[in-house]
């Protein structure tokens, strides 16, 4: 394309600058979905392909699969019952000794979040999520790079578990 004047070649870089723009832009909204879990005040939860005793069973396997293991667990629908309230939900304490023992190394306060809590519940309406909170954003306060170098590599893996959830 020849241009022949200044203002010519102005309105062309402008309509670069929009086409780019409109490329970043539509890259950045189709990465944002690739995970088919959603955010609400720094939880993350994934609904699950599975009714909820599905979602628990598979979960454990899961972890024991993937190198972790169930560390504790809180049936927080039998607790709640004492209060006249039925739901289904349990929450899960996951962890690895070996990552702990480098959490807990490099800072003990470490120990306010690992294990990692999962909790599994089903909604009014019978789908059932897994949630939780990445460990990162929880650790991230430590202000300490070995820390955050592990709860990274925490993040991915239940990031891994919860995708097979809902899948």
């Amino acid at each position: 394309m020849k241009i022949n004047n200044r203002r010519g070649l102005e309105i062309y870089s402008k309509q670069k600058r929009t086409i780019l723009s409109a490329i970043i832009i539509l890259i950045a909204l189709a990465l944002v979905d690739i995970h088919p879990a959603y955010s609400q005040s720094g939880i993350l939860k994934v609904q699950s392909s599975k009714n909820f005793d599905q979602t628990v069973s598979a979960f454990k396997k899961m972890v024991s699969g993937n190198g972790m293991m169930v560390m504790g667990q809180l049936n927080q629908g039998k607790v709640l019952s004492m209060t006249g309230i039925s739901v289904k939900s349990h929450t899960f304490f996951v962890g690895n000794p070996n990552v702990g023992k480098k959490l807990f190394s490099a800072d003990h306060a470490a120990g306010a979040v690992v294990p990692v809590r999962v909790n599994i519940y089903e909604d009014t309406n019978g789908h059932t999520y897994v949630a939780y909170i990445p460990p990162s954003e929880e650790l991230s306060s430590l202000n300490n790079q070995k820390v955050d170098m592990v709860a990274k590599m925490l993040d991915q893996k239940l990031q891994k578990l919860t995708d097979m959830l809902g899948k």
